[in-house]
């Protein structure tokens, strides 16, 4: 690798981490250099600082690999493409990469008769089911900041997958409308943030309440659904039960708000989240009746909401999508990562993972492709040197911090820019993949003459 020098700090200049489905832009990164690691500035975020720790101010010492032996990237390509050719059910996952990352999957994808699914597939596949079967309405980041003054959040607080949604939805802040923030369910480690939300409240701008479950949480929704709608029963029909007097207030807050928004975190939803999804969508359809209101999902990190954006652009479908021999199809449960490698469906496994040194491939044994972080280049080795399968990893930089790049936001609208932090020096995934799709080509088309 070329030594690059790294900055002494970021903290002064825009940019946007990519670690998080907010895509939060008001922070920055300090780099020291050689073996130090990057560290936030300007702010405090849990998962952002824990990411950071993940790369260097110096360039990363790793190369290729072909069955756990380094070797050259063209070597590693040329060994990716062979395994492609032969594969008949190729499976593409993980799927952690920004907008040319995905623009460079797809055709790929096409060329090979790829499955695709992002590692948070399922929680992805809930909202999706939902909007096919039922549509939506939802807002964006700025809309709550601005003009929420009923926030909901359904089913306990995300920060576990997004630290700072408080502040992305202004709650707290002085210059927003008066709130009043309501956790439906709220879960066990929610009480020190409800405890600090609940600080402010002496500065009169937010009043933070809970209100637990009727039931579960398909019940609790259901019955916060007949609350709003008010439906006469028919003669001799079965009445729902009664609600407890803190869901009969919350119904009554959900009335009276200008604008109210409910706020949830499909990764967190259980089995058949997608009818808790329907449920929300619902209690916002009879808002909209005689108020204003919307939902705010929060999750496709990790580049699954950018990679499913990018492929809904390019073919009309959504992830859990194939280019097949029948055509374009879209199977949101068979295409399903876990259920493919139970059931010896696919034959070649091809696994993304920019953002996240953790990200390792699900038990498998398959012809392997991993591009990823340069930190699982260890494990993928021996990984494959275990397996005994042909295994090939090749390092790929991370947008955002080892190069440029664009991801989508978790409310789906905004398309954020990703500033290099560091230039590493290593190949990015769209590269990577061009050369594997022209490789790939030249072999077939070597094999017809």
């Amino acid at each position: 690798m070329t030594e690059t020098s790294a900055a002494a700090s970021v903290a002064g200049n825009v940019w946007t981490c990519p670690f998080c489905p907010l895509a939060c832009d008001h922070l920055g990164v300090g780099c020291g250099s050689g073996a130090d690691t990057l560290v936030l500035q300007g702010g405090a975020c849990a998962r952002a600082s824990r990411a950071l720790a993940q790369f260097t101010g110096a360039p990363p010492d790793v190369s290729a690999q072909v069955d756990a032996r380094p070797c050259d990237l063209n070597t590693a390509v040329a060994t990716a493409a062979r395994l492609l050719a032969a594969s008949r059910q190729p499976l593409f996952a993980g799927l952690g990469t920004d907008v040319a990352g995905a623009r460079a999957l797809y055709p790929l994808a096409c060329a090979t008769g790829a499955i695709c699914d992002a590692v948070a597939g399922e929680a992805l596949m809930h909202g999706l089911r939902a909007l096919q079967d039922r549509g939506q309405f939802t807002t964006t980041l700025a809309e709550v900041r601005t003009r929420a003054d009923v926030i909901v959040f359904v089913g306990g607080l995300p920060t576990d997958l997004a630290p700072l949604i408080g502040l992305r939805c202004g709650i707290g802040e002085a210059q927003g409308p008066q709130r009043q923030v309501v956790v439906l369910g709220p879960a066990p480690g929610d009480d020190a943030t409800l405890a600090a939300w609940a600080a402010l409240a002496a500065a009169g701008s937010v009043s933070v309440d809970s209100v637990p479950l009727h039931g579960d949480l398909f019940d609790t929704l259901a019955l916060l659904a007949a609350l709003l709608t008010g439906p006469v029963p028919a003669p001799g029909a079965r009445t729902p039960p009664a609600a407890s007097p803190a869901l009969q207030a919350l119904a009554q807050r959900l009335r009276a708000a200008r604008y109210a928004v409910l706020v949830g975190a499909p990764a967190n939803l259980p089995a058949q989240g997608a009818l808790i999804v329907e449920a929300v969508h619902q209690v916002v359809g009879s808002l909209n009746r005689s108020t204003r209101a919307a939902a705010l999902w929060v999750g496709g990190g990790n580049g699954a909401a950018t990679v499913n954006q990018v492929f809904a652009w390019l073919s009309g479908l959504p992830l859990r999508s194939r280019a097949g021999p029948l055509g374009l199809e879209h199977e949101p449960l068979l295409f399903d990562t876990a259920r493919l490698l139970t059931d010896d469906a696919v034959d070649a496994l091809l696994w993304v993972a920019s953002f996240d040194a953790q990200a390792l491939p699900p038990p498998n044994r398959l012809p392997m492709i991993v591009l990823g972080h340069p930190a699982l280049a260890a494990s993928v080795a021996t990984t494959g040197a275990r397996r005994g399968l042909p295994t090939v990893f090749i390092p790929i930089s991370t947008p955002g911090i080892g190069s440029a790049g664009h991801m989508f936001r978790t409310d789906g609208t905004v398309l954020m820019p990703l500033d290099a932090v560091v230039r590493d020096g290593l190949p990015a995934l769209a590269d990577a993949l061009g050369r594997i799709t022209a490789e790939l080509r030249a072999l077939r088309e070597g094999a017809t003459v």
